[in-house]
């Protein structure tokens, strides 16, 4: 491996399963060089592995000696890809000295593929393509440090044999630039509708008009019969182009009437890129053209129809459409909905009316803002816990807001992070599905109750010691320094829980919650725990760092609690 333009002491460790994590690349690293530091890089939002770590050691010659040894280890199975951390990403995206070397055999991997071609120049990074099973998929990449030794490589083993196969060895392009190439020449023509008597001789005699032709075949089904499509080959790009545009006319026929189709043929992945690509141009250009109008209400109760919803809201202007999301066996409502405005001036009228407003006969206001696309929501999320994840780092416990929300959803040094996903608030409860959690689900809940001491049962009995009572002012601020503590803590440990998998998670919260709906509860903390946990995964760490937000959850899941049973009695704990 080629050594750094600047002495540094960081190497780059790709190719990671998404579950290794810091410990277990310490692990393997650390008995060969010193490890001043590793970082496993996560998702902003999801805090899931993007499969790639950057571990900094203490010098020069331990990284060197790391990357010599320990490239291409396994770790959890897998084969990790170890080169010298590139600082400059001009480095890694000029594509000078990278090569593509495809018909591997199955059994070359990163390893044999870099003796092979190490023999030409430094290699700053070497990979062969592996599938979910860790299985070679027959092609790799080979980048060099410089041009000369790639077109070396090229040169001396392009066609040439190595393990079993003949190989492959040229230039990398980007995807982009081969995408341009295949538009510009490809030869092989789709055909569809063709009678079933059609032979492949047929083909021929019928589209070599177009232009000499290398191979024509109908596809056959295990019987040996059409099945009604085909492909031809031509020896020319521009005759391929003719023939497309003289099927595509409709002049050309089958037995039946039905005009035949042609198209350049593409593989699977192609023609779901393309598709891909063409769905994604359709959903922005709508994007676009509903931008500003369209309104996003939550909190709507489920006797509100859209009938109801459009006559509260005709007085702001003109609504071109109104749309409550139900479920679909049931036909419920799912608690929220879109309003389409004519005129942007409207649907912010809309917005600074009705935004907290109740309707009548309800009992939850309602929440609207204008409706923003995914990509944007999941950047502001990304964006929000960026800047909390720094302010927790920093000793400031205040979390910064993410941009584009109401302002009217701050309090203190609190925040309640209205969800702009309607995925993302919690069921609308029915007594009818309440699951039960008790301190048996959350071993370390019984275990803490089994250790704590019991409290003196006789109210006469007083405790001996000083009595007289702080100053007013100095017990507030010690008040105020404890839950300024108590925040910090909360929200330390929520991002420490966020690194867990999703199913410790759940048992984690479930945990904490269970002890906090206890305190107030505790004759039903198993039911109000469950249907706690039904929501999504932000809201509980939410309600984690708000307790007056917890105790108002709390009191609504009471309430479903008793009007499902009322003979049901809650004593809270004295």
């Amino acid at each position: 491996m080629a050594k750094p333009s600047q002495l540094s002491a960081s190497l780059y460790v790709g190719d990671l399963a998404l579950d290794v994590t810091e410990g277990q690349i310490f692990e393997l690293f650390n008995p060969v060089g010193m490890v001043a530091s590793i970082r496993v890089c996560r998702d902003a939002v999801t805090r899931r592995s993007l499969g790639y770590a950057y571990v900094n050691f203490h010098n020069f010659k331990d990284a060197e000696l790391v990357l010599d040894t320990k490239n291409n280890s396994l770790i959890k199975g897998r084969p990790c890809r170890i080169m010298w951390s590139q600082r400059d990403p001009s480095v890694r995206k000029s594509g000078v000295g990278n090569i593509f070397i495809k018909n591997l055999d199955p059994d070359i991997g990163h390893k044999e593929l870099n003796d092979t071609f190490s023999v030409f120049g430094n290699i700053l990074s070497c990979k062969v393509a592996l599938n979910e099973n860790n299985l070679s998929k027959g092609y790799g990449f080979v980048h060099f440090e410089t041009e000369e030794s790639a077109q070396k490589a090229i040169n001396k083993l392009n066609g040439m044999i190595i393990g079993t196969k003949k190989v492959y060895v040229g230039k990398f392009v980007p995807k982009k630039e081969r995408f341009k190439q295949q538009e510009a020449s490809w030869t092989n023509v789709y055909l569809k509708n063709l009678d079933r008597d059609k032979t492949d001789a047929d083909l021929e005699k019928i589209f070599g008009q177009f232009g000499e032709i290398t191979s024509a075949r109908v596809m056959l089904d295990e019987s040996h019969h059409s099945r009604g499509f085909g492909f031809v080959n031509f020896r020319n790009h521009e005759s391929a182009v003719a023939a497309v545009d003289e099927v595509n006319k409709g002049n050309m026929k089958n037995a039946d009437g039905v005009p035949l189709y042609a198209a350049r043929a593409q593989k699977k992945a192609e023609r779901l890129a393309e598709l891909r690509r063409k769905f994604e141009q359709l959903r922005l250009e709508r994007s676009s053209q509903y931008q500003g109008i369209n309104l996003y209400v939550k909190n709507i109760e489920d006797e509100v129809t859209e009938e109801k919803l459009r006559k509260e809201f005709s007085p702001f202007g003109n609504i071109t459409s109104v749309k409550i999301a139900t479920d679909g066996p049931s036909g419920g409502s799912k608690g929220f909905g879109f309003i389409c405005f004519s005129t942007q001036d409207e649907a912010q009228r809309a917005i600074n009316e009705m935004n907290g407003k109740i309707l009548p006969g309800c009992h939850k206001p309602l929440y609207v803002a204008l409706h923003e696309p995914k990509e944007l929501r999941v950047q502001k999320l990304a964006t929000y816990y960026s800047q909390r994840s720094k302010s927790l780092r920093s000793g400031n416990v205040a979390p910064v807001p993410p941009l584009g929300y109401p302002p009217q959803v701050y309090f203190s040094n609190q925040f309640i992070a209205p969800m702009m996903n309607p995925r993302n608030q919690f069921p609308r409860w029915t007594a009818s599905t309440t699951p039960t959690y008790s301190a048996s689900n959350f071993p370390s809940v019984q275990a803490a109750n089994q250790r704590q001491p019991k409290r003196n049962a006789n109210p006469n009995t007083s405790n001996t010691g000083p009595t007289n009572p702080p100053p007013s002012n100095a017990k507030r601020n010690t008040s105020l320094t404890q839950a300024e503590q108590s925040t910090q803590t909360v929200q330390e440990q929520n991002a420490d829980i966020t690194t867990l998998p999703p199913d410790q998670q759940k048992l984690l919260l479930g945990e904490r919650l269970y002890r906090l709906v206890h305190q107030k509860q505790p004759n039903l903390a198993g039911k109000i725990t469950g249907m706690l946990l039904d929501g999504d995964m932000e809201d509980l760490f939410q309600l984690l760092e708000n307790p007056d937000n917890l105790s108002a959850k709390i009191e609504e899941a009471v309430s479903v609690l008793e009007e499902a049973n009322p003979s049901l009695e809650s004593k809270e704990e004295q």
